[in-house]
């Protein structure tokens, strides 16, 4: 018998080397050569599935159909999938071991169980008794959900064809392997080939499939890049697993809004949507402390409130440290050259700390202005009242950039109680919002200007 070729392939762009290499030749990613086994050309027969015979036709002559969502009866998990689960969508949900995954997905069968839908569960990692012992665990009427414990892809999808389900969880997608494929389960060919023939057949059958994925150390996907590409719906779970709060991000959505966020806190019943997720971004304090400054940022269709702290000190080094939890290093940095350049404040001797309250991720350049006074408030040592917001873009000239929906953050400000509003010139609302007063603002120097007098 001869001995199996071994080959590397890319995780990032599914490229082939025949010897290990730091670069990929492909995509040029760096460290990204797994080691596997070259499969026989001879089984090509097991792509028979994936290649269904489609007709030519002409775009405009294509009437589309509007399939109905399907609601899980778990409100923050519609938000993030648009609505709902779609007929025939793939969703794909990674996150760190023991942060709720499969807790939240069990959740929605027993409830689309509860109501009628035919669902299974597909459990790799578990057997059929943890799985029953966890929905003991949180009281989940499971009368209408069928489980498989299996991890052979020939078997979950002769049980998929002959069940129908309407939705069906595969848990995980790295224990699933195909007998077609001689490498072991979890290697780069079995969960590209697996998600493959799964999504084909979500596609033929109008079956959603929900796949769970593992992740690396760094946060991302494990497995091939081309498994996100796959997919419809890619899910993020974030959030520390010492708290009891978790954040479920979309970051690809073929049926709905991107960087959509969905809250929820972890209770003894499993998985609880939160309904006002700013108060758990939003500190209580006893009275007004200097560094503290509330951010509007926008999460997908969702305004939120975050408080951003910044903590500057005399640096005791000769080189001061910049470090954020939960926004952007490098941009902390333009951002103190910015000030420095056009505000006339010098930071150069001091290390600066800035922190997102809560544990929440913010990404969007909208977060410049709440954590540049944020800064100056705590180099002077002079609190910004607590009920002041503020939301901009800074750019490298000292401008200060308008943010979308500017009049969508100002009317949650408004409603959650806040008084004054540092926003940028174009964002200031052409009619006066109930409860809140706006200061538009167009330079750096206005900004530190509002806060000289506080």
């Amino acid at each position: 018998m001869a001995k199996p070729k071994t080959i590397y392939i890319c995780t990032e762009c599914g490229a082939t080397a025949p010897k290990w290499q730091g670069q990929c030749p492909g995509c040029g990613q760096w460290n990204t050569l797994v080691e596997s086994v070259e499969e026989s050309a001879s089984s090509g027969s097991r792509f028979a599935a994936l290649a269904a015979a489609g007709k030519l036709q002409v775009l405009a002559d294509i009437r589309p159909r509007e399939e109905p969502r399907q609601p899980t009866g778990i409100e923050e998990f519609d938000r993030v999938l648009g609505g709902g689960l779609v007929p025939g969508g793939v969703v794909l949900i990674g996150g760190d071991p023991g942060i709720g995954k499969s807790t939240l997905l069990l959740q929605a069968l027993s409830r689309l169980g509860e109501a009628g839908l035919p669902v299974l569960y597909v459990s790799g990692e578990e057997s059929a008794e943890q799985v029953a012992l966890r929905a003991t665990r949180l009281q989940l009427p499971t009368g209408g959900v069928k489980l498989l414990p299996e991890i052979g892809l020939d078997k979950i999808l002769a049980t998929l064809q002959a069940e129908k389900p309407a939705v069906a969880v595969i848990d995980s997608i790295q224990t699933v392997y195909s007998e077609a494929l001689t490498s072991a389960p979890g290697s780069v060919a079995q969960v590209r080939e697996c998600a493959a023939q799964l999504t084909r057949f979500a596609k033929l059958s109008g079956t959603c499939v929900i796949l769970v994925g593992h992740v690396t150390k760094e946060g991302a996907l494990a497995g091939p890049r081309v498994l996100e590409h796959i997919v419809d719906t890619v899910l993020y779970f974030e959030g520390d697993t010492n708290s009891s709060f978790r954040l479920v991000r979309a970051c690809k959505n073929r049926f709905g809004a991107v960087n959509e966020l969905g809250v929820f806190a972890m209770t003894d019943k499993g998985l609880r949507g939160v309904s006002n997720p700013s108060a758990l971004f939003l500190s209580q304090h006893a009275q007004e402390v200097s560094g503290s400054c509330v951010l509007v940022t926008q999460e997908g269709t969702r305004p939120l409130l975050v408080e951003i702290q910044a903590l500057v000190d005399t640096a005791h080094s000769p080189s001061p440290r910049r470090l954020t939890v939960g926004l952007e290093a490098t941009r902390l940095a333009m951002l103190l050259a910015v000030l420095h350049r056009h505000g006339g404040i010098v930071c150069f001797d001091q290390d600066v700390f800035v922190n997102a309250v809560g544990g929440v991720r913010i990404q969007e350049p909208a977060a410049d202005l709440a954590v540049l006074l944020a800064i100056v408030s705590s180099l002077r040592d002079r609190p910004i009242p607590g009920k002041w917001v503020a939301f901009g873009e800074v750019g490298l000239a000292g401008e200060i950039r308008p943010a979308p929906r500017g009049q969508e953050r100002l009317k949650e400000a408004a409603k959650l109680g806040f008084t004054h509003a540092l926003v940028p010139k174009a964002n200031a609302p052409k009619a006066p919002i109930k409860g809140i007063e706006v200061v538009a603002l167009e330079r750096v120097e206005q900004a530190v200007e509002a806060i000289r007098g506080l």
